[in-house]
């Protein structure tokens, strides 16, 4: 059995993509956010564009980077799973550069991560920026970067946590679903089961209340996630 994350929204508190387009790229950004909304384009097109414009050198996207919280709760959430030898992965949509950093930033450096690919090239005196979609998760048929259904695919019994539209696809072949947000609302759309919850405090109960054999968290474990 194997744990899977989105990171966007349900690990970190605000959408991470978001938060730098907003304070580093042309406005241009929101128009094409509106085209992926619209239909008309894939997540992988989006955020390729949406990555382009961003203008700022590396030390000012570091320093924005470490502006951003994750769940409060996560880290005891981590500890949690690997005490009863469920592996976590972080698989997104968004930017690896970005969740590495922030995952750092906390502490956190031991979670493997699947996201679409930065790089960063300083040409004339600027620094610009692409995006490349991970190998191993690449030809998506719904068109976003990181294919999550392969991602999972080959796992027998999975995990899966999500809260947005990039999760939409997997939530129907996972084998057990924690949803918020908009991922919850489509989920009851199409009747796809699955686990509400607001945050990481409260799916360690959730998660052992339906799953036998998964140790009750420790006293001590559950109270640091509050604190």
């Amino acid at each position: 059995m194997q744990v899977f994350s989105d990171f966007d929204g349900t690990i970190s508190v605000q959408d991470v993509t978001d938060i730098v387009l907003s304070c580093f790229a042309d406005s241009q950004w929101e128009d094409i956010e509106q085209e992926w909304k619209d239909g008309r384009i894939g997540s992988a097109e989006c955020m390729r564009r949406q990555i382009a414009l961003i203008r700022a050198n590396r030390h000012e996207l570091d320093a924005l980077l470490d502006t951003v919280a994750i769940d409060p709760g996560f880290v005891a959430f981590r500890d949690y799973c690997y005490e009863n030898g469920l592996p976590i992965t972080v698989v997104s949509d968004g930017v690896d550069y970005f969740i590495r950093h922030v995952l750092a930033l906390n502490g956190i450096r031991d979670l493997p991560v699947i996201a679409n690919i930065l790089t960063h090239l300083v040409v004339e005196g600027h620094d610009t920026y692409a995006l490349a979609p991970s190998a191993a998760t690449a030809g998506c048929s719904a068109g976003s970067g990181v294919c999550k259904c392969k991602v999972i695919g080959g796992i027998e019994r999975q995990i899966y946590i999500g809260d947005g539209r990039s999760d939409f696809c997997v939530s129907g072949r996972a084998g057990l679903v924690f949803a918020k947000g908009k991922l919850a609302e489509y989920c009851s759309d199409q009747g796809i089961s699955y686990i509400g919850f607001d945050d990481f405090t409260d799916l360690i109960p959730k998660m052992q209340a339906v799953l036998p054999g998964i140790a009750r968290a420790p006293r001590a474990l559950l109270q640091s996630s509050i604190a």
